[in-house]
């Protein structure tokens, strides 16, 4: 027996968690999308990657703008990049002891590289400052 598969998007999940990570996929996912083109327009188009060096981060740290949008890109990315390697590994990850050993590995690298992450943009003090 052949069995045919549908095509096209994948359909909303009926509620509980899934259907909230489903719509954070989406949403993070266009902000992502205006964070990330906002970050190559201003560090590749508008300026020289000539100029871009330590002062020229340092000078873009002195307002909590740049730092407020540098931790939403870090926190949106890796989120959205967590959640799609958990997907991942509930499809294709079968027997239970691994799949928990995956998860638990995925969410301690998450946790590791929010953690360095944050702390670098939040603790940001230039040299001689």
């Amino acid at each position: 027996m052949i069995m045919k598969r549908e095509v096209g998007p994948t359909p909303r999940p009926a509620g509980g968690f899934e259907l909230y990570t489903w719509f954070f996929m989406r949403v993070s996912g266009l902000l992502l999308l205006v964070l990330a083109l906002g970050h190559l327009t201003i560090m590749h188009l508008i300026n020289s990657v000539d100029a871009i060096n330590y002062a020229f981060v340092a000078s873009r740290y002195t307002t909590p703008f740049w730092r407020t949008y540098d931790l939403l890109l870090l926190i949106l990315a890796l989120l959205h990049g967590l959640n799609g390697a958990r997907t991942i590994i509930d499809d294709y990850v079968r027997p239970r002891g691994w799949r928990l050993l995956s998860l638990s590995c995925l969410y301690v690298l998450g946790l590791i590289f929010l953690t360095i992450g944050s702390l670098v943009i939040l603790t940001f003090h230039p040299a001689g400052g």
